[in-house]
């Protein structure tokens, strides 16, 4: 069924609010909860992080107090919707299991969307980086397993296969292999401007939580290492990411994709999700951000003359977000990507096979800086002591891995898609 946002009726500001009960949701039961349902809510949660930290930016670069003023008020009524969102994790999930569900995200969003991109290049991105995330949760579930004695695959609930990626010890790239080529929103694909602005901001949210948590993980020194290790491959994944948007767009252009993103993704969650408390909160949620982007379109009117039809294509939306549905498509993509692409680096902007980089590109002497041990190597180090401990690495696999060099279980392959 179509929609279009531009079409509703928004709701009135003084409904935007909420009181501190309804604001503080019942947390869902870790136990029982469909791991899709955690998936969204960290969507979710992530996209209100990068509103507001946008709309933050945006006032520290406006001089106009009636705008800002403006944005502070649609600031506001995001920082609630986060708050909601947020609290609805449980107080006895623990940092490494939600971890799980934060990689799961990562591996099955950016599956989906790679799959439908229309742009190659943007796609290629995607793949690219698809792979290390499908790594980081094969090295967070065999410490998860080995420390708290939990079993990853119950967690993604069959969903998601677990097995190693492209090696976390060989994404490590110089800084300037990272920036991609930015798209044209005048030319772009609505759907490729739409996924472009949502996995930038699910990977800034993946970041921001490695980068905070990683201090605070009590399980030992080891995951706490892996925490910051992984963190630094984030990093690089939002440079990716955020370097793929359009950088010449205005403020006012960029708050009404802000805008935009969250109502589609919004009307997404509440057509895909299967706890009723939940959908209750993504509805409410809508209703609200179809407001937010009603009174954007009218600032964008009011100061820069533009039409946000225009500039959204009419602003009907595109195929929605479904998880449940795409599950089993994503697996066969994820292997197929694997066995094509496992070896793939980066040469500036280009995405290229680890062969075809000179002797003594950047790649390698930056690589060799910070892997300069790598028996300390954190996301080595993690699977050599669950290897040690019980005889084989901890996977989920439906089938023998698709990359032969990674099938064997009992030593940790370091050497793909770092070593010609």
């Amino acid at each position: 069924m179509s929609f279009n946002p531009l079409n509703e009726k928004p709701i009135k500001e003084s409904d935007w609010f909420d009181d501190w009960k309804k604001l503080y949701p019942k947390a869902y039961d870790k136990n029982a909860v469909d791991p899709y349902t955690k998936v969204r809510i960290i969507l979710m949660n992530g996209t209100e992080f990068e509103q507001s930290g946008f709309y933050h930016n945006f006032a520290r670069h406006c001089t106009d107090n009636e705008l800002r003023r403006q944005i502070a008020l649609i600031r506001r009524s995001d920082q609630q919707q986060q708050k909601r969102i947020s609290y609805l994790k449980p107080i006895d999930e623990t940092i490494l299991e939600t971890t799980i569900a934060y990689e799961q995200l990562a591996v099955d969003l950016t599956a989906l969307m790679a799959r439908r991109e229309r742009d190659a290049y943007v796609k290629k991105s995607l793949d690219f980086a698809l792979l290390e995330d499908f790594d980081h949760l094969y090295r967070y579930s065999d410490l998860l397993e080995m420390e708290q004695g939990v079993l990853g695959e119950k967690l993604v609930g069959g969903y998601t296969e677990i097995m190693p990626g492209r090696p976390t010890i060989a994404e490590h790239r110089h800084p300037f292999d990272d920036v991609r080529r930015g798209i044209n929103n005048k030319t772009a694909d609505p759907l490729t401007k739409l996924q472009t602005a949502i996995i930038t901001a699910a990977e800034q949210q993946t970041m921001n939580y490695y980068m905070n948590v990683g201090t605070f993980y009590q399980g030992s020194d080891l995951g706490r290492r892996l925490y910051m290790e992984i963190a630094m491959i984030e990093e690089q994944h939002v440079t990716q990411y955020e370097s793929l948007m359009d950088s010449s767009a205005t403020w006012l252009e960029c708050a009404l994709m802000h805008e935009y993103a969250e109502c589609y993704l919004y009307y997404s969650m509440l057509e895909d999700e299967t706890e009723e408390s939940v959908r209750l909160i993504w509805e409410a949620h809508l209703r609200q951000e179809i407001a937010h982007l009603h009174k954007v379109a009218e600032l964008l009117k009011k100061y820069e003359k533009k039409d946000a039809r225009e500039l959204l294509n009419g602003g009907e939306f595109p195929e929605l977000i479904a998880f449940n549905k795409n599950a089993e498509a994503n697996k066969t993509y994820i292997r197929n990507i694997l066995a094509r692409t496992v070896t793939n680096s980066a040469m500036l902007e280009e995405i290229v096979p680890l062969k075809s980089l000179p002797e003594n590109y950047e790649f390698f002497k930056y690589n060799d800086k910070v892997n300069r041990s790598p028996a300390y190597v954190a996301s080595h180090d993690v699977i050599d002591k669950y290897i040690l401990e019980c005889g084989e690495d901890y996977r989920f696999e439906e089938q023998p891995h698709p990359v032969k060099s990674l099938r064997n279980r009992l030593v940790d392959n370091i050497d793909i898609g770092r070593k010609p």
